[in-house]
């Protein structure tokens, strides 16, 4: 080193993009790990339900939530600080199963496997992404220049649900793909956090959730931990993978609390 710093690590590198009209093809495939959309059910595709979120389920580390701190609106929508008893924050890493998926509101759609598609959103798009490992240590929340990507000693909690679908396709070559989630239990003040490892070739599919007052519980997600399988490796710290998402999307719901959370590789 000549310089005195290291290089700069990779957050989040955006790249290739499809537009998708999910109206016109609702239907998501999942061609042999390959995210395909259609108009039509593939003759050889399995179709599965949408897991439909079930209060009752409870997986994960449970965590009590001493209260909401604060709300405020930011320009891309309504952010809820929690107040947490106990430390650490942790993250139970667990495979993505069909049942663990379902525990978080959230569908597992295997290679051969297909699902429809519910969007108010007439344009979706999906992208190509590049997800360095220190992409968790980032936050929307907690930075020093709004204009910029600033990196933070603490991976916080930070989730969020939106009226818009979501998938994310473990695409890439080598490592599962990780999606943080969170099932929130507001009148209870209980909260479950854990890690869905993705298999490769597996994508899971997150349907739009707008804000509902009074429901018993709210399922909650975060892609920003997707290369938590690259720690501990010398000769890659980044992974590639595929998400449908709404651009163009201002309205989300953020739940986040500032203390350091802890992540670990499955055993």
């Amino acid at each position: 080193m000549t310089n005195g710093y290291f290089d700069a690590p990779v957050f989040i590198l955006e790249g290739a993009k499809q537009d998708i009209a999910p109206h016109s093809t609702p239907y998501f495939y999942n061609d042999d790990g390959v995210p395909t959309y259609h108009a039509n059910l593939p003759a050889n595709a399995l179709l599965v339900h949408v897991a439909q979120s079930d209060p009752s389920i409870a997986l994960g580390h449970e965590f009590d939530v001493s209260g909401v701190v604060g709300v405020r609106q930011t320009p891309m929508g309504a952010e809820t600080q929690l107040g947490f008893d106990g430390a650490p924050i942790r993250f139970e890493p667990m495979w993505a199963t069909r049942d663990a998926a379902a525990a978080f509101g959230i569908t597992l759609v295997e290679k051969g496997q297909a699902v429809e598609l519910t969007s108010p959103s007439k344009t979706l798009q999906q992208i190509d992404y590049t997800y360095g490992v220190f992409a968790g240590h980032w936050s929307p929340y907690q930075h020093t220049n709004p204009n910029g990507n600033t990196l933070l000693s603490v991976d916080c909690t930070d989730l969020e649900h939106h009226d818009f679908p979501h998938i994310f396709a473990s695409t890439d070559p080598n490592f599962p793909l990780v999606i943080s989630v969170g099932r929130y239990w507001p009148k209870r003040g209980k909260i479950r956090l854990a890690d869905l490892w993705v298999k490769r070739g597996d994508a899971v599919y997150i349907p739009p959730m707008p804000a509902l007052l009074g429901a018993e519980c709210v399922d909650l997600h975060n892609n920003r931990n997707s290369a938590r399988a690259c720690w501990g490796q010398i000769a890659q710290n980044s992974i590639v993978t595929h998400t449908l998402l709404d651009p163009d999307f201002d309205r989300y719901h953020w739940y986040w609390n500032p203390t350091h959370t802890v992540h670990t590789n499955l055993a």
